[in-house]
């Protein structure tokens, strides 16, 4: 390899490394704006409810022009599905674990549920508000039964009761709704009492 071959090759990985890093960058900073639009999306719904979310409202409560929402998320169900994906993932994550644990996974699903009353109360007052508008928007309804899919692979890690399942599906979700509608804490052994309960009666 001649001089000239040699440097005429590190110019081309230089190169080609600049615009590697040029596409990652870019690729970060559509994350983050994605990230930005999503939590605006979130801060609506958590303050209007869903019916307040439009990509004009969104852009403003974001601080960034319409048509870069639009740019982001084309319709309005784009941009709902991806604010119910944000927060239903959390809730994945923290069921998931729960079922992997070692420990009682009614405890952990018991304190979850709790939580709705205090340090994860907008995250679950989005996700019902959410949930519920997928009744009329069929584009969400894969993404707001998850909570629901959760719940029931955790109580099969209890019974193998289909309709202890169910019942603990429902039970699950009512109480989630309680604790939204009374705004007082919630305890979780009390919720935890009332979960095993379901479980108890299948076995008798």
């Amino acid at each position: 390899m001649t001089a000239e071959q040699d440097t005429a090759g590190q110019g081309t990985a230089g190169q080609n490394a600049a615009e590697r890093g040029t596409a990652d960058g870019r690729r970060l900073r559509g994350e983050r704006r994605r990230a930005q639009i999503i939590e605006a999306t979130l801060a609506i719904v958590r303050r209007d409810g869903a019916t307040g979310v439009t990509h004009r409202a969104v852009a403003k409560e974001a601080g960034i022009t319409t048509s870069l929402t639009l740019y982001y998320f084309a319709t309005l169900d784009d941009l709902l599905v991806a604010a119910l994906t944000s927060v239903t993932d959390e809730y994945t994550t923290r069921i998931r674990q729960l079922i992997e644990s070692a420990d009682d996974p009614l405890d952990g699903l018991a304190r979850l549920i709790a939580e709705s009353a205090g340090p994860g109360r907008e995250r679950a007052l989005a996700e019902r508000e959410l949930s519920t508008l997928a009744a009329r928007r069929p584009a969400l309804r894969p993404v707001a039964r998850r909570w629901r899919d959760n719940v029931a692979e955790l109580a099969r890690t209890r019974t193998d009761d289909p309709g202890a399942v169910e019942a603990f599906v429902a039970l699950s979700d009512g109480l989630c709704t309680a604790i939204l509608l009374d705004e007082e804490d919630a305890d979780p052994d009390r919720v935890r009492a009332v979960l095993g309960r379901v479980l108890e009666r299948t076995r008798e």
